[in-house]
């Protein structure tokens, strides 16, 4: 089995159903499942007529609309493999991307086919696409059609890890790997035909394709999903009626506030999905009270890994919040199904494998014990591009590859995890250890702390903290002092901005951090 046929199968069962409704050009574009299948037909022909073999890749610079999914299921069609970065990535990753993988071809959006004039890694692209274009004929009945059933084996999606904390690896997902992933989505998200998601997350929609599910492209700029404007997005919930949305903790914050503030409730969203960063429980509460119709869940998981684990707000109990409130970590749920998860030993840094089961076994943890968080499945990835950064990430036992997630946890008696923070942030100290991310999971409960952020700089322990309008800073810093004691902080600092990602602008960029603290 692989992607292009998946799609095609689907657009067989549902040819007249809306895949796509594409509001992202200001306009309303419903594309139906059959239109995307004969122009994906069309883009493979034409990449097939322009020399573009089963193997290449095909860089895609396009945003999120229906022009991005023609262009990817045509792609996966053609044999060649997608190479997909990230929206909010600037011209040195687009170059440092582009050494690890040189692109056959460029199907890109008008605007970013000019870079190639400032870009030499783009200009050196042999051929490139404007993907308007490519993809016209999604409305055209007559449209050349193109088959080929790519193999299991071969390429489908080549995408990139941020290389925010070094060079960025490449992960390649086959057909057969992403076809396993797109069915542990498709559990985990509960996506069944004749909802309408709302469609914030590149690799959510193509989920939603496999399973028949429309996708409302919405027409805010989520390139930089914390500075989306809520009202926007809000009013096309309403319009399109959506039953379901999968975004970034930082949109959904946005999209809780807007509406608390104006009084409503989302009354037709039945699922809100909450991932790509930490999910505190109060951002659960107040998605809760704006969807009371709907099942709240906090997804756990990484671009090798995803999902790995997922936690309904109705499961979080009382025991729970006092145990996060006390540095117990963040609670993220039970493993999805179709991954099996470890904790063993921390040994961050130093190559681990290849291993006898005997020896993943010694290394294990006890319930309630500290340690990396380590996972396999048919969904998790097992290997990089040419093997860079696999004697860091991966470790074999037998024929099964385990790969290191770099994250800190802990598992208890109920088979749960709970999530300690990345394995270069733990604070080690005169004091002992000291995980960053529960402390930060504990101040989250402060209604006054918008967001937090814990460094142990020239053995002391400093707390940032960015707060809501309004609040007092030595009144707040009281406070968490009081609920924080167990931590033994030395300084509480209050910022304007704490540093976050851009992917998501929900996760804390630490080394950035750091520069701002060394600065004030």
């Amino acid at each position: 089995m692989n992607v292009a046929t998946i799609l095609r199968e689907q657009a067989a069962r549902t040819p007249d159903t809306a895949a796509i409704i594409d509001l992202s050009s200001g306009r309303e574009r419903l594309v139906s499942f059959s239109a995307l299948d004969r122009a994906a037909s069309h883009v493979a022909g034409t990449l097939a007529r322009s020399g573009i073999r089963p193997g290449d890749a095909v860089l895609v610079l396009v945003p999120m609309s229906s022009e991005l999914y023609v262009a990817l299921a045509g792609i996966f069609r053609s044999g060649a493999i997608a190479m997909f970065l990230d929206p909010s990535a600037g011209l040195e990753h687009i170059a440092r991307c582009c050494a690890l993988r040189a692109p056959a071809a460029l199907i890109a959006s008008s605007k970013a086919l000019w870079l190639r004039a400032i870009s030499p890694s783009l200009a050196r692209i042999p051929k490139a696409f404007d993907a308007r274009a490519l993809c016209r004929h999604v409305r055209d009945e007559r449209a050349e059609l193109h088959e080929r059933s790519p193999a299991s084996s071969g390429g489908a999606l080549l995408t990139f890890t941020s290389g925010s904390t070094g060079a960025p690896k490449a992960a390649l997902r086959s057909h057969g790997f992403l076809g396993a992933q797109l069915d542990a989505l498709r559990q985990s998200l509960e996506l069944a035909q004749g909802g309408v998601d709302v469609a914030t997350m590149p690799i959510v929609l193509l989920a939603n394709l496999a399973c028949g599910v429309t996708s409302l492209v919405s027409s805010a700029d989520l390139r930089k999903p914390g500075r989306a404007d809520p009202a926007v997005l809000a009013a096309e919930i309403d319009r399109y009626r959506a039953t379901s949305i999968v975004a970034s903790p930082a949109l959904l914050e946005h999209l809780a506030d807007h509406r608390r503030r104006g009084g409503g409730i989302f009354g037709t969203l039945r699922k809100v999905f909450g991932g790509g960063a930490p999910v505190f429980p109060r951002l659960l509460d107040a998605l809760c009270a704006v969807a009371p119709h709907a099942e709240v869940v906090a997804i756990y998981g990484s671009t090798e890994a995803e999902p790995i684990a997922h936690l309904r707000a109705r499961d979080v109990g009382d025991a729970d919040r006092s145990a996060m409130q006390s540095g117990k970590g963040l609670l993220a749920g039970l493993p999805v199904p179709s991954i099996s998860l470890k904790i063993v030993r921390a040994r961050w840094g130093a190559p681990l494998g290849p291993l006898t089961p005997g020896q993943l076994a010694a290394l294990e943890c006890a319930a309630g014990e500290a340690g990396e968080i380590v996972v396999s499945g048919a969904h998790v990835l097992p290997g990089y591009l040419d093997g860079r950064g696999d004697e860091e990430t991966k470790t074999r036992v037998g024929e099964r590859v385990w790969h290191r997630t770099g994250d800190l946890g802990s598992a208890d008696e109920r088979g749960r995890l709970w999530l300690l923070g990345r394995c270069a942030a733990k604070i080690e100290d005169s004091r002992g250890a000291l995980y960053p991310f529960a402390v930060e999971c504990a101040a989250s409960f402060a209604p006054e702390v918008r967001r937090s952020a814990v460094l142990g700089t020239a053995q002391r322990r400093v707390l940032a903290v960015e707060l809501a309008a309004g609040a007092d800073r030595e009144t707040v810093a009281a406070r968490l002092r009081a609920r924080l004691a167990w931590a033994e902080l030395d300084d509480i600092v209050a910022l304007p901005k704490i540093p976050v990602d851009k992917r998501h602008n929900a996760k804390v960029d630490y080394p950035a951090l750091q520069r701002v603290l060394e600065r004030s």
